[in-house]
C-alpha cells in the first residue's frame, strides 16, 4: 500500500457524510453511498437520481450521471443496476485498468473489480495527500468552525460562573445540581443554534478528566478541575473547530495550579517553536521533556495510564483527527498550510487532569492561532 500521486487514477465508492476525502472531492454532503472517480485528469460522479441535480450544482468541476443515465449507456432494463457494475461500466468506457482506492474501500465492491480484471491500488491514508495542506478557503472555514466553538465554550463557561457549592462540593444552579449532562447540553445547544454539530462534547470533572476522551457525566464539583473539550462540525462545509479550556469553579488546589501552569509552558514552548522545517516528533519530544524536567512524569500507575500520554497536537480540518501527527507517531516537518491543534495536558487520578488546546496555522515565517478565546483557571 502506498500514497497516490496528485493525478493518479482514483475510485471512491461511500457517502460524503462520513468520507472525509469524499466531501474533499465533491464539495457536498450526500447520505447514500455513490461513486466518486477522478480517471486521466476527468473527475466523474454517478448518484441516483434523486441527488443528481443537487450535485451538478454543487460539483460542477465533476460529469454527473445519474443511475438512470448508467443504465441507458449500458443499454440495460434492469431498474437497479449495483455499484461494482457502474464501477466497471465507468471503468472500461475510459479504458482504465489501473485505479487508487482508499484503505477502507468495499470489499465487495474491490472483489467483483478484481475479478473483472482491475488491478486496485489501496491506499496508505487518504487518496487525497493535498489535503494535509490546507487552501485559504479551508483556513477560513475552519476559522468559522473554532468561533462557533468559541461560543459553546463561552456559554458552558457562563452557566459555571453562575453555579454555587452546595452539599458535599456539589455545584448548584437555580438549586438543582448542576451535572455534566446538563453543562454540555448547554455548549451543544449554543453550537446547533449557530450552525454546527457537537458531537461527545468533553465535560470532564475531577479523576474524569484523567481519562482524556471521557465525555464527563454526573454532578459537577466546586474546586476541582473540569476539562472542557469542543470540536463540533459545521454543518455547512463539514469543517471542524477544536478547542480544550480547564476551568476550576471555585478555588483550585496549589498542585492544580502547579500543573495547569506546567501544561501552558508546555503549550507555550510548542507554540513558540512552530514554523515550517520544525521536526514534528522532535518538538514533541521537548514539551515531553519539560514536563519531565518539572518532575511530572508519565507511566503506569495502579493499572492506570498517568501523566502526559497523549499527542501534542493534530492536523484539523474534514476530520477531528488528520495529518500530520504532531506526536511520538509524527515523521515529517512542518509545512505552511498545515492546521493544527496544540494541546499539551497532564493527568493524574486522584488530583485531576489539565488540558489546553488552541488550533493554528503554520505560515510561512511561523504560525496564526486562530483561537481567540481566552485561557482562565479559576471562574
Amino acid at each position: 500500500m502506498q500514497k497516490p500521486g496528485k493525478q493518479e487514477n482514483v475510485l471512491i465508492v461511500s457517502d460524503s457524510d462520513r468520507d472525509a476525502d469524499l466531501l474533499y472531492a465533491v464539495g457536498f454532503f450526500a447520505p447514500d453511498p455513490f461513486l466518486y472517480a477522478r480517471l486521466k485528469g476527468r473527475e466523474f460522479i454517478i448518484i441516483s437520481d434523486l441527488e443528481e441535480s443537487r450535485a451538478a450544482k454543487s460539483a460542477k468541476h465533476c460529469e454527473v450521471l445519474s443511475f438512470s443515465e448508467v443504465r441507458r449507456q449500458m443499454k440495460v432494463q434492469e431498474s437497479r443496476i449495483d455499484m461494482p457494475e457502474m464501477a466497471r461500466w465507468l471503468l472500461k468506457s475510459q479504458r482504465i485498468r489501473r485505479v487508487s482506492v482508499p484503505y477502507q474501500f468495499p470489499h465487495g465492491v474491490a472483489s467483483r473489480l478484481e475479478a473483472e480484471g482491475i488491478s486496485l491500488k489501496v491506499a496508505t491514508g487518504t487518496v487525497f495527500p493535498e489535503r494535509e495542506i490546507k487552501s485559504p478557503t479551508e483556513v477560513r472555514r475552519i476559522t468559522e468552525a473554532l468561533r462557533v466553538t468559541e461560543e459553546g465554550m463561552s456559554a458552558g463557561i457562563a452557566l459555571l460562573k453562575k453555579s454555587k457549592p452546595g452539599p458535599k462540593g456539589r455545584l448548584l444552579f437555580r438549586g438543582k445540581e448542576l451535572t455534566a449532562e446538563r453543562l454540555r447540553a448547554e455548549i451543544d445547544s449554543k453550537i446547533m443554534e449557530l450552525g454546527g454539530v457537537a458531537s461527545h462534547t468533553i465535560v470532564a470533572c475531577g479523576n474524569q478528566a484523567c481519562d482524556a476522551h471521557e465525555v464527563g457525566h454526573g454532578p459537577l464539583r466546586a474546586n476541582q478541575p473540569i476539562i472542557l473539550d469542543v470540536f463540533p462540525r459545521m454543518q455547512k462545509t463539514g469543517y471542524f473547530g477544536d478547542i480544550s479550556r480547564t476551568v476550576v469553579r471555585g478555588k483550585a488546589s496549589d498542585f492544580v495550579k502547579e500543573v495547569y501552569q506546567t501544561v501552558k509552558d508546555g503549550f507555550e514552548l510548542a507554540l513558540e517553536k512552530l514554523k515550517p522545517g520544525v521536526d514534528m516528533k522532535g518538538l514533541d519530544r521537548e514539551v515531553r521533556d519539560l514536563f519531565d524536567e518539572r518532575g511530572f512524569h508519565t507511566g503506569i500507575v495502579k493499572g492506570r495510564r498517568q501523566g502526559f500520554y497523549h499527542s501534542t497536537g493534530h492536523g484539523l480540518g474534514l476530520e477531528i483527527h488528520e495529518l500530520p501527527r504532531f506526536g511520538p507517531s509524527g515523521t515529517g516537518k512542518f509545512k505552511a498550510g498545515h492546521v493544527i491543534t496544540v494541546e499539551p495536558g497532564l493527568y493524574y487520578y486522584g488530583k485531576g487532569g489539565v488540558r489546553l488546546e488552541d488550533t493554528v496555522v503554520i505560515t510561512s515565517k511561523g504560525y496564526r492561532n486562530l483561537t481567540k478565546i481566552e485561557k482562565v483557571l479559576e471562574v
